[in-house]
């Protein structure tokens, strides 16, 4: 399934612990990964302080764009379940200024989770 997945461009949960061997370049001193989903090439990363979307380019994947999100500036989320014919779930994540970043998940993400992880870290950092 996670080869379905991928070819369709749904995310698919990966190791925590490899994705922060990965990303140690740009984690602050103390900073952990928590949860991580891989898109192709591509990751979303929740961190005990941003929410992190890795967006890898081109053909060898060395561009890399990083959107690092803190929780405080999130305003709105939005999760939508996969339904009876739908293979993926969507996840929606507004910031401050409004700009908005949808990112798909695969049938195999219990996206119920994806959402209290989200809401955790969103509530939490909350004014």
């Amino acid at each position: 399934m996670s080869l379905l997945n991928a070819l369709m461009g749904n995310a698919n949960a990966v190791d925590a612990q490899g994705v922060a061997a990965e990303l140690t370049h740009i984690l602050i001193p103390g900073e952990k990964v928590e949860h991580a989903y891989k898109l192709v090439r591509d990751l979303i990363v929740f961190t005990d302080k941003r929410l992190l979307l890795v967006d890898k380019q081109g053909v060898t994947g060395k561009k890399v764009e990083f959107h690092s999100i803190p929780y405080s500036k999130i305003s709105h989320f939005s999760v939508e379940t996969a339904g009876t014919l739908d293979m993926d779930s969507e996840m929606k994540v507004a910031v401050s200024g409004g700009h908005v970043f949808q990112k798909t998940f695969g049938r195999g993400v219990d996206i119920a989770d994806v959402q209290r992880v989200l809401a955790n870290y969103v509530l939490k950092h909350a004014d």
